[in-house]
């Protein structure tokens, strides 16, 4: 019996383990996801400092005329003290001298040589950034489950840290199965097919942050299936596509069982994809797709990008969705749970006409897809619709519906 959608998902978080960490240079770990909070050993700033070239002062000096001869200049251990009817010329990011309770910008004092004639108004505390403002000593400022991005990478640079704790690159396996598909860099007779879906599934899971590793096509033999998947053991996901609905020849499920797997599910309640299986061997996961292009590529979205956030140890490892209108009336077949994949021009998204599960054309163009409940057969213009990005990040850290009623 095929399951629901969420109950895949939910299975497939269940048994996907987070991969094992290991330490890198900050600036190698882009990308990856924090396996450890990142405490601050110090406060940011670390001392209170100018925020604007201009003069350090008093606020009981305010409307008179006062002296000045000495600068801070950033960089600077100033061991001067502020008096009364004295201003201090001062860099930005300078650090202020006992005695300061306001900086004024240049363009806010009259100079005359060493006269300094101040404003009438001078707010306390004016232009002075005061330590520990941005980041407090002893607080997260990175959390776990977190990815690290280039400004992330900036926040552990001003700490001083140098190497992270992170999880390592998820290994994706991929080979394909049928004796009627040859790899592209071949010629083929007029009754084969080049295999497209290996090259997609091994791009993108590079473009999701993996290593991913090429086994090569399998016959359709249980012996060659066998052999392809020994040879693939050692990755954390192992992607089939072909071999996994009715077909006298689709022995792609039965060769996994006898070398150990554990199938979760090898239906589920979806159009385009619903011949899509999951199980494990170990902690190695198995996904095994449909092998019509467009379908397998849905169900990569829907499926192993969830799978891959799991094991990578994102928090925020559940599809998010952009809550956007129709661009102009859209009829389906009712019936069954679809993904429709289409356009978002960031205020609007339309499906595509033409989607047929074989089609390749529709996986380039598309950069969202939704997903219909069984009962809906019309989406008019400017209905509010539920869509799921698929050519950026969007993730959470709580399940959503994501379903459009």
């Amino acid at each position: 019996m095929a399951v629901s959608i969420t109950q895949a998902l939910d299975i497939i978080y269940k048994n996907s383990a987070v991969v094992s960490a290991e330490i890198l240079p900050i600036e190698m770990a882009l990308g990856r996801v924090m396996s450890e909070d990142s405490i601050a050993t110090f406060d940011l700033p670390r001392f209170d400092n100018s925020a604007m070239d201009g003069y350090a002062v008093k606020c009981v000096d305010a409307g008179t005329t006062v002296t000045s001869s000495d600068v801070i200049y950033a960089g600077d251990d100033p061991t001067i003290t502020l008096e009364a009817t004295q201003a201090i010329k001062i860099m930005t990011g300078a650090p202020i001298p006992q005695g300061c309770e306001a900086v004024l910008p240049i363009e806010n004092v009259t100079v005359n040589d060493t006269q300094i004639t101040l404003p009438d108004d001078i707010q306390k505390n004016g232009h002075i950034r005061r330590a520990g403002e941005d980041i407090k000593s002893g607080t997260v400022y990175l959390n776990k489950g977190e990815k690290v991005t280039a400004y992330a990478i900036a926040l552990l640079a001003s700490q001083g840290v140098t190497h992270l704790k992170v999880s390592r690159q998820i290994k994706v396996a991929v080979f394909g199965t049928g004796d009627e598909l040859r790899p592209h860099f071949e010629k083929i007779a007029p009754h084969q097919l080049y295999n497209s879906n290996t090259p997609m599934f091994l791009s993108r899971a590079k473009e999701l942050g993996c290593e991913a590793q090429y086994i090569g096509s399998s016959s359709d033999t249980m012996e060659s299936l066998e052999t392809a998947i020994r040879s693939a053991l050692n990755a954390d996901i192992i992607i089939t596509s072909g071999g996994v609905s009715m077909g006298d020849r689709d022995f792609t499920k039965d060769a996994f069982a006898n070398l150990g797997m554990t199938l979760h599910f090898d239906k589920v309640d979806i159009k385009p994809g619903k011949p899509t299986a999951f199980g494990t061997i170990g902690e190695t996961v198995i996904i095994n797709l449909p092998g019509n292009p467009l379908a397998s590529m849905v169900n990569y979205e829907i499926f192993v990008r969830a799978a891959i956030r799991k094991m990578s140890g994102m928090k925020a490892c559940y599809h998010s969705t952009i809550t956007t209108e129709m661009k102009d009336d859209f009829s389906l077949r009712a019936g069954k749970y679809t993904v429709r994949l289409g356009d978002f021009d960031g205020n609007t998204f339309m499906p595509f006409k033409k989607q047929l599960p074989g089609m390749l054309s529709p996986l380039k163009a598309a950069n969202a897809m939704l997903i219909t409940l069984p009962e809906v057969s019309l989406l008019e213009k400017s209905k509010v619709v539920k869509i799921i990005p698929i050519s950026w990040e969007l993730a959470s850290n709580t399940q959503e519906d994501f379903f459009t009623h």
